[in-house]
């Protein structure tokens, strides 16, 4: 018997005396509690997502879509970035201005072929303001997840305010559960038993978020 079989089993065992006509899960728990804290408007969620994502040590950036080009070209110009890895799904003219090799996001790549890579620059799904994180879900311009996890630096554009939502319980509506979600609170980072921060331990170093409104 494999492990699977002996944990379905059990499984099994716990839920034999309930009753066949027992209320689904989905419907056990109400759902009607409130799913934001007060009402800040579009301005003042983007505003928030911007300061938290500065306490968690992101770099933030505002431009306009026109200047979008420019902004991630001067962005990795400052950081020395010759490579930039690319999903597939990625809008070209993001880095028509920047002076780079551009790397496609391939399955075949190692772990050690991703980490030569100076930088990444991705989309996302949506972003939290009241706690600063972005969230991936693997679509085309976002890539698989170990391509924003490997490299050292991360450039993650928002489109505001459309991506942008106040609260986890919103950002949770618009995601789909199936697909791989990677929810990201600024660079890694990690601290020992004495508080000594290390970051960069189990993802990059350095995240910017560029706001494009």
């Amino acid at each position: 018997m494999s492990s699977r079989e002996r944990v379905l089993g059990r499984v099994r065992r716990a839920l034999a005396d309930v009753p066949q006509d027992d209320t689904p899960y989905e419907q056990a728990v109400r759902r009607d509690y409130a799913v934001a804290h007060g009402r800040l408007g579009a301005e003042g969620t983007v505003a928030l997502l911007a300061e938290n994502l500065a306490d968690y040590r992101a770099v933030v950036h505002r431009c306009s879509a026109d200047d979008l080009a420019a902004t991630i070209a001067g962005m990795l110009a400052a950081r020395g970035a010759r490579t930039v890895l690319v999903p597939p799904g990625l809008a070209p003219e993001w880095l028509a201005a920047a002076d780079v090799e551009r790397v496609p996001d391939r399955a075949g790549s190692t772990p050690h072929e991703l980490d030569r890579v100076d930088s990444v620059v991705t989309a996302c799904a949506v972003a939290v303001a009241e706690t600063g994180t972005i969230v991936l879900d693997g679509s085309p311009d976002q890539g698989r997840r170990r391509i924003t996890l490997v490299p050292d630096h991360h450039i993650c554009v928002v489109r505001v305010p459309d991506q942008v939502v106040s609260s986890v319980p919103q950002a949770l509506g618009r995601l789909d559960p199936a697909r791989p979600l990677t929810w990201i609170s600024g660079p890694s980072a990690t601290s020992d038993i004495e508080l000594d921060r290390v970051e960069g331990v189990h993802g990059p170093r350095t995240l910017e978020v560029v706001l494009v409104g």
